[in-house]
């Protein structure tokens, strides 16, 4: 195997083993017993992300292909399911597959480092000139490896593109770096409960870092979408909060602590009528009074956070 596949696998696969720790969610949950609806995914996202993680594992890459279109189909907004996919294509070198996805992957995340190089590579396997473009954005980036970049892999990525566009054969095994990452890299519930506790700190910018890591590894949960989206909207992110609530809903429709934040959001944009309704959803959601809906109740009577 290639060293940059090598990398890209590696760097999913930290922490599946636990991957089933977040299964009932703790935000409460999705709700339990409802007829399927045309609203509800076809396909838990959480789980056949791990399907196919699994199977990249077992280099078994038709069943992670499969596996990781599900996610795309049940969350298509997400992007570490078309990052995914596009790992999996390129590990059976289904090089136009790869492409699809990771062009889908950027459209997402323009600036998503392992999408850039995997899209540089699928194109360089192709020999589509516009491999060039890419692996120049590569070479750039080298140059601006801020916070969150990893500089080896950047390195990996931008070797094995040139190897590619040269049409040279794969780099020598990576073996050791692979150990490397994996032994390096937090297991994806750890990285979850650290994001919970820096979040309780209100050490918001380390507290994405974590979830980015616990994201990693499960893939599109609603838990940790939530979360996502009430740390960016603690830094005034609300655009972008708003999105990881609605992604989490998408998947969860039923989700307490996703549609409670969510009406939290909309009283903090002056949007009380939007924050009722996800009051009166989470009174029908819950059989009995829950403290999600008790909270978001205090929030809508304060017209804001309560006690500020």
């Amino acid at each position: 195997m290639s060293l940059y596949k090598t990398l890209l696998i590696a760097g999913v696969i930290a922490g599946l083993s636990t991957a089933s720790a977040l299964a009932a969610g703790s935000g409460g949950g999705s709700g339990g017993g409802e007829m399927p609806s045309a609203s509800t995914p076809r396909y838990d996202p959480a789980e056949e992300y791990a399907k196919a993680v699994n199977a990249l594992q077992a280099r078994d890459y038709k069943t992670a292909a499969r596996a990781a279109g599900n996610v795309t189909t049940a969350a298509p907004k997400n992007l570490d399911g078309w990052r995914l996919l596009g790992i999996a294509q390129a590990g059976a070198e289904n090089w136009k597959g790869a492409r699809r996805a990771y062009e889908r992957a950027v459209k997402l995340s323009p600036d998503d480092l392992p999408s850039r190089g995997g899209l540089a590579l699928s194109l360089a396997n192709l020999k589509d000139p516009r491999a060039q473009a890419e692996l120049d954005w590569l070479k750039a980036k080298s140059g601006s490896c801020g916070a969150g970049c990893d500089p080896a892999m950047l390195k990996a990525m931008t070797a094995e593109v040139e190897r590619a566009m040269a049409g040279a054969a794969p780099g020598p095994s990576a073996s050791k770096t692979y150990d490397t990452l994996i032994f390096a890299s937090d297991r994806g519930d750890s990285a979850y409960m650290a994001a919970v506790s820096l979040i309780n700190e209100r050490r918001y910018e380390e507290a994405l870092a974590s979830l980015d890591k616990a994201r990693l590894a499960f893939g599109p949960h609603p838990d940790v979408l939530t979360y996502q989206g009430y740390t960016w909207r603690k830094l005034g992110q609300f655009d972008r909060a708003e999105s990881y609530y609605r992604q989490a809903l998408a998947i969860a429709p039923d989700h307490r602590g996703a549609t409670e934040y969510y009406g939290e959001l909309k009283v903090e944009r002056g949007d009380r009528e939007g924050a009722r309704l996800m009051l009166a959803k989470l009174d029908r959601v819950c059989a009995f009074a829950c403290a999600e809906a008790e909270e978001l109740r205090r929030w809508i009577d304060a017209g804001g956070e309560p006690g500020r």
